[in-house]
Formats: C-alpha cells, structure tokens, sequence
C-alpha cells in the first residue's frame, strides 16, 4: 500500500481482511504538529499493530528507494493519496503494476484535490475510480467506477469519509480480479478531461461577486480546509472573518440593489449578503480565535448595520 491521508485507511484496513497478503506499507516522512509533536499518521499505526514493514522516503523514486521496494516482492501496488508522482522505473516494479484509488469520476477533476473542485464547481454528482497508473497524471485505463450523489450541504471533508468508505468494496473486487485474471480496463476519454490542481490557503478567500449558489459551492469545498473567510470593512483594521454556512435568500432586504460582499440586511437574529447574483444569508461564522457560532452570537458582540461590506483583501495568506 502506498497512502499518507485519513483517505486511505478505511481500504488499507480492509486488505488485512482480504485473502491477500499486505506486504508493506509506503507513507510519507513523518512531520511534525503543534506543540512540536509528530503528526499522527493512522495508515502506519495499523501497519506497526500488524507487524507490516513501513518505509518512509523523502523521495520514492530513487534508487535506494526502487531497490527498497523490490524488496517487499509485491505482485501489486495500492495507492491513495500517497502525495508523490511514481516513475515508470517504480511502476514496473510489481508483476501486477500499481492501481490507484481516485476520488472522482474520471477523466473529470485529474489532479490533487478532485473532491474539493466537485464540490466547488457545484456537481451534483461525483465518485471513486479505480484505475491502472501510467506515467503520466491521472491517465491510466479504468478499471472500475463507483458514483455517489454530493449531499446539497456536504462539506469536503464530510465528502471525503463518506467516499472513503465508498472505495473500500470496489477496491477490493479489483484486487480480487487483478489476482484471478479477470480484470478490464477502459480508456479514459481524453476529450472530457478537467483539472483539479493542489488547493492554495488563498483559495479560500471568497469572492462576493460570484453568484449566491458558487459562494455556496465555495464555503462547503473549503472547509475543514482552508477554510473560507472574507473582510469586515471598517475604519479600523478589517477583521478577518470565516463564513462556514451560507443559504440562498429570496426574501424582501432593506436594500433593492448594492455592491456584491454589501451587508443588505441586518437584526439580532438575520446577516444577509448581496452577491454578484442574488443573496445569501449567513447560518454560521466564526471570529478569529472564538468557536464557530450563528450570526446572533457574534452580532451580540460585533455590531453590524446594512451598508457595511465584506470585502477581499491581500492578507499575506502563504500559498502552503
């Protein structure tokens, strides 16, 4: 197995179970949290409890690493979201090749971040491709597809369990198959490819002029990571703000017609936001350093009036 994220561990687990034999477990270098601990990585906590070799690269593709890897005589390799590109000289390493559990329904969304874009692109629908790895991105034949609804209020991170788990029954048919002989593939439809490229801290700055439904789509794809935020304009220094929940607002406001990110209407209990396209009415927010909370707990403490803006800023967000 050759996986690192939270991702990986439901079908990792189910190998144990399987009639194969897990041989080794490939994950990335361990790295450190807050409070200058090491960064738990569930993938190698099961590895270590049923006595699987872990091997930990900085890069794979050397050849010290290739060498390690001959080592584990493995007829096949399982990625999921291992987090580094694998050479040709790796994938020619086991007698089966290497097959990689892909979080959406390809071609669409090859790239690094496939659930993230379905969400923030507002798909209705996405799902778990298993394929056989080729050099180059996200290319290979298709060996099986499995599809999934995306839930109107499912944040990426819900997403990403849920088709988590979804992978796991899939992915070990295909193990089953590869073993026995019976697997097919097809080739993917190079016409209908779209990109999901690594997502960005500034990403998840939002833009006001964007219609009520893709601020939507944009909060739920952000969290639990970069999170979504935006600026509370005022004299002073803006405020950063995140904005976790948002639902579209069809009702009378106190103002007809304003600027995209302008406060249109504002009571104890009610935010609501122009958009580049309608309105939305905030559901959850959360100031920096407080705990998320419903625009009548922070309007208690943080006094807003209509005319007021969000806006977007250059906050010096690193693109880590």
């Amino acid at each position: 197995m050759l996986g690192t994220g939270s991702f990986a561990l439901p079908t990792f687990r189910e190998l144990y179970e399987s009639n194969h034999q897990v041989v080794g477990l490939v994950t990335q270098p361990d790295r450190m949290a807050r409070g200058n601990r090491v960064h738990r990585n569930e993938l190698k906590e099961q590895a270590v409890q049923h006595n699987t070799p872990v091997f930990q690269p900085d890069n794979i593709n050397t050849r010290k690493s290739l060498d390690r890897l001959r080592e584990f005589q493995a007829d096949l390799f399982v990625v999921a979201a291992y987090g580094q590109i694998l050479s040709a000289d790796l994938l020619s390493i086991p007698r089966l090749g290497a097959i990689n559990l892909h979080a959406s329904l390809l071609p669409k969304y090859r790239g690094a971040a496939p659930i993230q874009y379905a969400v923030w692109k507002g798909e209705q629908e996405t799902g778990i491709t298993i394929f056989q790895i080729e050099p180059k991105l996200d290319a290979g034949p298709i060996l099986g597809v499995v599809s999934t609804e995306i839930g109107s209020t499912e944040t990426y991170g819900e997403l990403q369990d849920r088709m988590a788990d979804l992978a796991v029954p899939v992915t070990i048919e295909i193990v089953d198959d590869l073993e026995h002989g019976r697997a097919s593939a097809i080739v993917q439809d190079t016409k209908d490819v779209t990109r999901a490229p690594r997502i960005k801290k500034s990403h998840g700055q939002i833009e006001w002029g964007q219609s009520a439904d893709q601020i939507d789509w944009h909060i739920r794809a952000m969290q639990p990571w970069p999170k979504p935020y935006t600026f509370v304009e005022s004299q002073a220094k803006p405020e950063r703000l995140l904005i976790l929940s948002v639902a579209r607002h069809d009702g009378d406001v106190a103002i007809s017609a304003a600027e995209p990110g302008t406060i249109v209407d504002v009571d104890s209990k009610r935010l609501v936001v122009q958009t580049g396209d309608g309105r939305v009415r905030i559901v959850q927010m959360q100031a920096e350093g407080k705990r998320p909370m419903p625009p009548s707990d922070y309007l208690a403490g943080h006094p807003l009036k209509v005319g007021q803006r969000f806006i977007r800023i250059d906050d010096g967000d690193t693109d880590r």
